[in-house]
């Protein structure tokens, strides 16, 4: 992976860059996921707040709570509607949408959420962590040492 990487939106309104390599990369199967992304997941990437910088645009937040009663905050371009990063604000730990990376080759998801809501002709890759919903301490797992 070189960095610095680079990701916008769909119509280019919202840029960022990204300096250090995810903490983590992701698949969410969840039944939220799916229709925010019109596909049969997201993919995420979790990067401390130090790692993002966003470069042009002003992204509006959009909240809903969670099976958990945790609120959750995507943020999307108001002029796209493209889901860009999640975070509870634009300058804290972050978990940018995978595909909004102008180069995702390198993206490699190491755990997968919420795979009792999966599709059935998804196959998961072995060596990988999945989960029938999310790890019981999400945070924890999320910003831990030990993830494959």
């Amino acid at each position: 992976m070189k960095l610095p990487q680079t990701g916008r939106c769909q119509c280019g309104a919202v840029r960022y860059e990204i300096a250090q390599p995810p903490q983590l990369v992701f698949t969410c199967h969840c039944t939220d996921c799916q229709p925010m992304t019109s596909s049969a997941f997201s993919m995420g990437a979790v990067l401390p707040p130090n790692a993002f910088n966003l470069i042009q645009g002003t992204p509006q937040p959009v909240q809903r709570a969670a099976d958990s009663g945790r609120v959750t905050t995507w943020w999307i371009c108001a002029k796209c509607g493209s889901w860009v990063f999640s975070g509870p604000t634009p300058d804290s730990t972050r978990i940018i949408r995978g595909g909004t990376l102008d180069d995702t080759s390198w993206l490699h998801p190491t755990a997968h959420f919420f795979t009792r809501s999966k599709q059935p002709w998804i196959a998961l890759p072995e060596g990988t962590q999945s989960f029938e919903t999310q790890p019981a301490d999400m945070l924890g797992f999320l910003f831990s040492a030990d993830k494959p």
